[in-house]
């Protein structure tokens, strides 16, 4: 008897990873490439920093640029990654914001952090993993990995309600699809990370210490972007398929369920 292989050969997949540029999103595209994926490297503003994780990944990999507040932008990137590659096996939602918000912000400032950060964190998703489903149907099967937060389980500080709202809802819609969809050859699953070093943290630590961070979880130190990276190579590769619609929790044990 042959004893499976484990390795994880994803030289046969193109995936598209949201918000790619820098942070859990660029961790993710760059383990994927050295797995042997073509990836979508998006982005919103930061070209340089794509144009790093393009350079990194050793000519498997492009750059796409779209807004993720517009609707019609989210479709256009979507159809921009198949008109580059035809067959996409893979989509990764990590493009978020977390906009800080406190409850005595005034009405219009508190409305327009909510719409924004819904915008990208919960209607991008879904006009993504839209299109995704859509295209997987059409083309034998795919995955979806979409990045949640541990804040849609526990919740989060009272100036990010719209974030963990926001997370909350992503998950939701991860387990729809992935509950209506697997006869299709579907897969989808959440990534849950706690606190995570990267740009989009700095305003938490900016505004609460890092301490306040360090001292909520229960490992040594805080969570980096290349911690959560290799859960989303794993899920893409397909060893993890009877785990469709599972949240994986990747927070230094600052919250078990």
């Amino acid at each position: 008897m042959t004893p499976p292989t484990t390795a994880l050969d994803l030289s046969d997949q193109t995936i598209l990873v949201t918000g790619s540029s820098r942070g859990i999103g660029a961790a993710i595209g760059l383990r994927l490439a050295g797995a042997g994926a073509r990836v979508a490297v998006h982005y919103v503003a930061d070209a340089a920093g794509a144009g790093a994780v393009v350079a990194a990944s050793g000519g498997k990999a492009s750059a796409f640029q779209a807004d993720l507040t517009d609707p019609a932008a989210c479709l256009g990137l979507w159809r921009a990654v198949e008109a580059r590659y035809g067959r996409i096996s893979g989509l990764v939602n990590n493009a978020g914001i977390a906009v800080a918000a406190p409850i005595e912000t005034s009405d219009a400032a508190w409305m327009d952090a909510w719409d924004k950060t819904m915008a990208v964190n919960l209607r991008a998703v879904g006009l993504l993993s839209r299109a995704a489903v859509a295209h997987f149907e059409r083309c034998g099967g795919g995955r979806i990995v979409t990045v949640a937060s541990r804040a849609a389980f526990r919740g989060d500080q009272p100036a990010y309600l719209a974030y963990a709202a926001s997370k909350a809802g992503v998950v939701a819609l991860t387990r729809s699809i992935a509950r209506a969809y697997g006869k299709s050859g579907v897969r989808a699953f959440i990534l849950a990370p706690g606190f995570t070093r990267t740009d989009m943290a700095q305003d938490f630590i900016d505004r609460y210490g890092e301490d306040f961070a360090l001292n909520d979880i229960a490992l040594e130190r805080l969570t980096e972007p290349d911690d959560i990276a290799p859960t989303a190579v794993f899920l893409m590769s397909g060893l993890a398929d009877h785990a469709t619609g599972a949240t994986i929790d990747l927070n230094a044990g600052s919250y078990m369920r």
